[in-house]
């Protein structure tokens, strides 16, 4: 979605959330122009998305500390570790919500971290973004919180965008509920037709922050069901971040664990599972270490959402 309507969703999910920052242009990635505006098309032996050296801090505190990732297009990647270890930060430097204090973003070869809030628009009605809270506006009900990113990107008619928005929600199995607010939804409605609206521009990537949190076993299962159906009936990628191992079992392509800013193991959940990495192995396990641990927890008064 263009910038103005992100930064409105993202602000309804967390008042809190960090604004995005100016960062100065860095040599162009070498298999693109640095003047070109153009996204490549999706192939499989090219990455939809790119970290290159990736540093963020906020503060003091350093929270990506040199991160370099290939994301596959056509794979659902979860990305798992501790509370502050810089999983959501990771997701907002994809759609230009942050920008990195050092190093490279790339979108479909596009690099995104230094492009201008007008020219962020284009990649990012290519991503879909599915917030933690779900961060439907309060005010509207279902249908026109699924068909805001139309009304903002197309030129379709009342009943072009009706029609687009029953399908939305007949692929999330919602249809017959457009006139409902959101407060007379359940959580897991919410998330659903969240998902709708993440989806309704046919993105060719969607980001799923803490896609369960807040749901129970059954409707948590639900969007994980969702999620392997978008990947296999849309043919689109994924980014999961969670702490919810059952469902990263679930859905995962591939897992990426991050722990003090930086990528300790890559790989199926079950070459991840086989990680002789002493915080993998708590993690997986849920094994506490305080002398360990605590070096990725936020000090006292942080914001903890913030990463």
């Amino acid at each position: 979605m263009e910038q103005r309507s992100l930064a409105e969703i993202a602000h309804a999910c967390d008042d809190r959330a960090v604004p995005s920052q100016p960062h100065p242009a860095a040599p162009a990635h070498p298999i693109r122009s640095a003047q070109a505006d153009a996204l490549e098309p999706l192939a499989t032996d090219h990455p939809i998305v790119r970290f290159e050296d990736v540093h963020k801090a906020f503060g003091d505190q350093a929270v990506l500390r040199g991160v370099t990732l290939d994301l596959r297009p056509g794979e659902t990647t979860v990305v798992l570790g501790p509370s502050g270890a810089g999983k959501s930060v990771l997701l907002k430097h994809i759609v230009g919500l942050l920008r990195p204090d050092k190093g490279r973003v790339y979108f479909r070869g596009l690099r995104v971290d230094n492009l201008s809030e007008r020219r962020l628009a284009e990649p990012r009605k290519h991503i879909g973004f599915l917030f933690q809270m779900s961060a439907l506006f309060d005010s509207m009900n279902v249908e026109n919180n699924v068909s805001f990113p139309l009304s903002e990107h197309t030129e379709l008619t009342l009943e072009e965008r009706r029609s687009r928005v029953a399908d939305a929600l007949r692929t999330v199995g919602l249809d017959g509920i457009q006139q409902k607010l959101p407060s007379e939804l359940s959580g897991g409605q919410r998330k659903r037709v969240a998902l709708a609206r993440a989806i309704i521009l046919k993105p060719d990537l969607i980001l799923y922050d803490e896609p369960t949190t807040g749901l129970d076993p059954i409707r948590a299962d639900g969007i994980n069901e969702l999620i392997i159906k978008l990947r296999r009936s849309l043919k689109v990628s994924g980014v999961v971040v969670t702490h919810d191992l059952m469902s990263a079992r679930r859905v995962a392509d591939r897992v990426v664990v991050l722990y003090d800013g930086q990528i300790v193991a890559d790989g199926t959940f079950a070459e991840v599972e086989r990680s002789e990495h002493p915080y993998v192995m708590r993690f997986l396990s849920g094994r506490y270490d305080p002398l360990l641990d605590e070096r990725v927890a936020p000090p006292p008064g942080a914001r903890e959402n913030d990463a």
